[in-house]
């Protein structure tokens, strides 16, 4: 009997987009992804470009690439250049669909000067002061502007010669002419143009001191880029009247429709990209692609590879209602990618010497181990085995608790691969510290459980002379609470202290000499691991990716 396929996934975008071809309203779909160059990407930016551009994918359609750079007091072309390299990570392209809403800022003008024209835009000398007070509230109507009835002629006078530069900042804006006692406030006459002299655009240059609004540019954007479902967040839904009223007013090819859906909210974490920013600026982190950021760029650097975040975000789903995401569906969907193609090692975080007392101290061999439990086509790799070992300090205990299945005094446990040994003796300092163990080793177990008793324990192990010294960094969540900040707090003091702690006496088996930047291991019984690119033939540097399983909470310092 053939296996059911699996029923194909839908959500309420989809709908919209099957019935619009199926009643012929477009014959193909063409999507975008309109990110604006002040930042780096991240996690919830992840969403939308799985949304986006997995929509054009699956329907056969385009999705284009567009920054929305009006803003140029806050843009860098750094932004530009890392968006695009997260953009491919993902595993997406744009082919040659990459545009900039400065593209179009001649069109916009022209556009400007039609809505002008017909009497729909005004040249406004309020202050940005007055121009909200004047705004009124959700509450009480707006007032209009006492320049809203000069004549057209006068504004197209005012508004070529706000292009021309002979105005000062923030001293003439030009505004829609819509409805001033809307209760949509979006509609109470917003600001089109404002002027911003002194600024070099990473695009345009100095050739213009006068810049259109996000409101203004999105929808004409959209319009001249034959976009036909313009997605976007929640938030902006109060703001989809005005970016109907733009298109519907002026003279453009087409008519995009906006549809909004719920942004992705993530626990332990902030995504407000000024908050990020303040991160950064103030040196909280090391920089956007710090592992513990939630950036595409920091998650990449901590291991999370672009199958495990389409994945995540496929099980988030697309809805209409907010909801805050636990931290743990994302750390599920990483640890599910690993445990399937991650190949694993043995690392010692906190070494402690084993001397095998019975084992001929010149002797040396090797033992063979599967680089995979579950996938035998990623081979076996042969490690040395001699007679000094490291074994981590948690695997010893002289006062073991309840159910401990490690190495204890007078008691058994199997190495990873290789022998039973027995702890026999204890070396300690003259302040009571363990130095070292010796041990015996039990030479008929290899790769067979000895006669007549049961060793329950299994633990890693690294032989002492061939080891690999390394820096390993176990990095946590930023955030010690799921919603830093809530209540109105700064969200600086819900900052997690334990957030990264640097191992520098480490130690890895030889496998991992010569490892390159962005290898993925899973270190056996620790967690998954991604070798840092600060990582150096002298010194190989892993950052945690996860754990083996979620244990936030448990054994907090």
């Amino acid at each position: 009997m053939t296996e059911a396929a699996a029923p194909p996934r839908t959500n309420f975008i989809r709908q919209i987009i099957d019935a619009d071809l199926a009643s012929g309203k477009h014959e193909r779909i063409a999507t975008r992804f309109p990110p604006e160059p002040n930042g780096y990407l991240h996690i919830g930016h992840a969403k939308s470009i799985v949304l986006n551009f997995g929509l054009a994918l699956d329907y056969g359609g385009t999705c284009n690439l567009r920054f929305d750079d009006t803003n140029p007091l806050k843009e860098d072309v750094e932004f530009v250049d890392s968006i695009q390299a997260d953009v491919r990570w993902l595993g997406f392209d744009w082919g040659d669909r990459r545009f900039f809403a400065s593209d179009y800022f001649e069109q916009l003008y022209q556009f400007a000067v039609e809505l002008i024209e017909k009497g729909l835009a005004y040249v406004c000398d309020l202050s940005a002061e007055d121009t909200r007070t004047y705004r009124g509230t959700l509450t009480d109507p707006g007032r209009d502007s006492p320049y809203r009835e000069r004549s057209i002629a006068e504004n197209l006078d005012l508004f070529a010669r706000m292009r021309n530069g002979e105005f000062a900042d923030g001293s003439r804006t030009l505004r829609a002419r819509i409805d001033m006692r809307s209760p949509n406030i979006n509609l109470r006459d917003p600001v089109l143009y404002r002027i911003k002299h002194g600024v070099i655009h990473h695009q345009t240059g100095s050739a213009w001191c006068l810049y259109p609004t996000y409101d203004y540019t999105h929808p004409l954007s959209d319009a001249l880029e034959g976009i036909t479902h313009s997605l976007c967040t929640l938030e902006f839904e109060d703001h989809r009247p005005l970016y109907d009223w733009c298109i519907d007013h002026v003279s453009v090819p087409s008519k995009p429709r906006q549809i909004e859906f719920s942004r992705l909210n993530l626990e332990y974490t902030v995504m407000s990209k000024r908050r990020l920013t303040e991160l950064v600026s103030e040196q909280l982190v090391n920089g956007w692609n710090d592992p513990r950021m939630p950036t595409l760029a920091g998650l990449r650097r901590r291991g999370y590879t672009p199958a495990a975040i389409r994945e995540f975000c496929e099980r988030v789903g697309v809805t209409k209602s907010d909801n805050l995401v636990e931290m743990a569906l994302l750390e599920s969907a990483i640890r599910d990618d690993l445990d399937a193609n991650a190949p694993r090692r043995m690392a010692v975080l906190r070494p402690l010497k084993v001397v095998l007392t019975n084992y001929p101290a010149n002797n040396c061999e090797t033992v063979t181990l599967a680089n995979h439990p579950k996938d035998a086509s990623l081979g076996s790799r042969e490690l040395p085995f001699g007679a000094e070992l490291w074994i981590d300090q948690n695997d010893f205990a002289e006062q073991p608790p309840k159910d401990f299945k490690r190495l204890i005094p007078n008691g058994e446990v199997r190495l990873r691969g290789a022998y039973v040994i027995r702890c026999d003796e204890v070396i300690k300092d003259a302040a009571g510290a363990v130095l070292e163990l010796r041990a015996s080793v039990d030479f008929a177990t290899l790769g067979k459980n000895p006669e007549g008793r049961k060793v329950k324990g299994v633990i890693h192990w690294v032989a002492a002379a061939t080891a690999i010294p390394a820096e390993i960094r176990l990095y946590d969540r930023l955030f010690q609470v799921p919603i830093p900040g809530a209540g109105g707090g700064d969200y600086r003091a819900d900052l997690n202290p334990h957030s990264l702690q640097v191992l520098t006496d480490c130690v890895v088996e030889p496998a991992l000499a010569n490892v390159i930047a962005g290898a993925q291991f899973q270190f056996e019984r620790e967690g998954y691991f991604v070798a840092d690119f600060d990582t150096t033939p002298a010194r190989p540097v892993f950052n945690l990716t996860v754990g083996l399983r979620d244990t936030w909470g448990k054994n907090r310092p």
